[in-house]
């Protein structure tokens, strides 16, 4: 990663999002025009790859996730990939996880900061939420980080739609970026198998939810 001085506007802004003593009321505030911004930059960079597909070529990546809680936190990495027009292969998910990435050059490097930041987060609203006497503390937390993951994803996959709307030509330019992804990804595993739902205990998904509602999504390459 390079010493731009956008980036290190990005690690403060990477910094902020971790901060625990951050409010809801402000991290709302502060994501809502981050997730906008990750997003304007996601399509900013497609269009000038556009007319230079050597700007921003197809590429991949494995990415490890470790224990507790690895393939929830895989799933959280995968949500973030696809909203961001990544492909993910999960290679597996056990008490470790290996997950390998296909994407455009500057979707990956998108995923890789937001996620980093989103593992922080979720580690302080986890620590912050009581489990319920009723619920079994692996349980809830598992289930916690599926609703989190549920609405980061949802809020990713709206940015990502309105930006696309706003920008002139955008959508069929990536149309054809996300075909040359899964044309990578095809060729690398001809015969994927596709996993349904897992299905989960706990009752920590509500709560779990409601703090992927406001979690900072700072990681754009963007400054705010």
């Amino acid at each position: 990663m390079s010493d731009d001085p956008l980036l290190a506007r990005v690690r403060k802004l990477l910094a902020k999002a971790e901060d625990p003593a951050c409010t809801p009321a402000e991290a709302e505030a502060f994501t809502a025009k981050a997730a906008e911004l990750i997003a304007k930059y996601g399509v900013d960079q497609a269009l000038l790859a556009g007319t230079d597909p050597a700007l921003d070529p197809v590429g991949d990546r494995v990415v490890t996730v470790l224990a507790p809680y690895a393939r929830d936190k895989a799933g959280l990495l995968g949500a973030v990939a696809v909203a961001l027009r990544c492909r993910v292969v999960y290679l597996e998910r056990r008490s470790t996880a290996r997950i390998h990435l296909f994407g455009h050059a500057a979707d990956l490097e998108r995923v890789e900061l937001l996620f980093t930041s989103l593992l922080v987060q979720a580690a302080h609203g986890l620590a912050a939420t009581e489990v319920p006497s009723f619920d079994h503390p692996a349980a809830f937390r598992r289930s916690w980080l599926v609703g989190f993951t549920e609405a980061v994803r949802a809020r990713l996959t709206e940015a990502e739609r309105a930006a696309a709307a706003d920008a002139p030509g955008a959508e069929l330019v990536l149309v054809d970026r996300t075909e040359l992804v899964d044309r990578r990804r095809d060729e690398t595993y001809p015969n994927l198998i596709r996993l349904g739902p897992r299905r989960l205990a706990g009752s920590g998904r509500r709560q779990g939810y409601a703090a992927g509602r406001t979690a900072d999504l700072g990681g754009t390459g963007l400054p705010a």
